[in-house]
């Protein structure tokens, strides 16, 4: 019987996903690759691995949107957020909705290791790699662009910053699943944001009273 730390990976890049298992597997039992939210919830649930190794950028959801509910259905899995950006402000992001971690994919597999067994000793574990960068200039919401949107959309972008689901957002407002769907568009258009990760982003920020500047909401 394996004693090998049970892992899934969340990767929506085929090649990245299969060289990090190439690189693992050795170390951990790599349970399943999956490349979507959804399918990440099904496996997440359907066998139960000691760690969830999460991308934020997926395809069908952001996986900061993803992390709340991962630890709702899979309460004794470890989520590890490994992902491109290097921002502090989104690893707390992550901590913050239920992530234990937070590792760039820059940092290397000997990290990733290192990490994986700082979540197994119920440890948090943030990359020194994180930086600050972006929080050189302090803005308040009214330069972050909160004041350009209605004050409909400007509840729905809290709602985000508390990690509320599409649905959820639909359910306590009364909206069709399609009117929040298209709020959230208008709402990326109105502050330049091209990527629901990127919305997910600042309404944290908004939503947790960080200041800091436009930029973070790049990558």
């Amino acid at each position: 019987m394996s004693t090998k730390v049970t892992v899934i990976l969340v990767e929506d890049h085929q090649l990245v996903a299969e060289g990090m298992k190439a690189a693992l597997q050795d170390d951990l039992d790599i349970l399943a690759c999956v490349h979507t939210a959804a399918d990440a919830l099904v496996a997440a649930v359907q066998l139960a691995p000691d760690v969830i190794l999460l991308d934020l950028s997926l395809p069908d959801r952001s996986g900061l949107e993803l992390i709340s509910e991962l630890r709702s259905i899979a309460p004794n899995s470890r989520i590890l957020v490994v992902s491109m950006h290097t921002d502090r402000s989104l690893a707390e992001a992550a901590v913050s909705v239920g992530a234990q971690g937070y590792v760039p994919k820059d940092a290397g597999i000997s990290e990733l290791l290192v990490a994986i067994s700082e979540l197994m000793a119920d440890r948090r574990f943030l990359s020194s790699l994180l930086t600050r960068e972006h929080f050189k200039t302090r803005v308040g919401p009214t330069q972050l662009g909160l004041s350009r949107l209605t004050p409909r959309q400007q509840q729905i972008v809290r709602m985000i910053g508390r990690a509320l689901s599409s649905a959820e957002i639909a359910e306590q407002l009364g909206l069709s699943l399609n009117t929040v769907a298209f709020h959230r568009k208008r709402i990326r258009a109105a502050l330049g944001i091209d990527s629901e990760l990127g919305l997910v982003k600042y309404a944290w920020i908004i939503q947790m009273g960080n200041e800091g500047a436009a930029e973070v909401l790049e990558g």
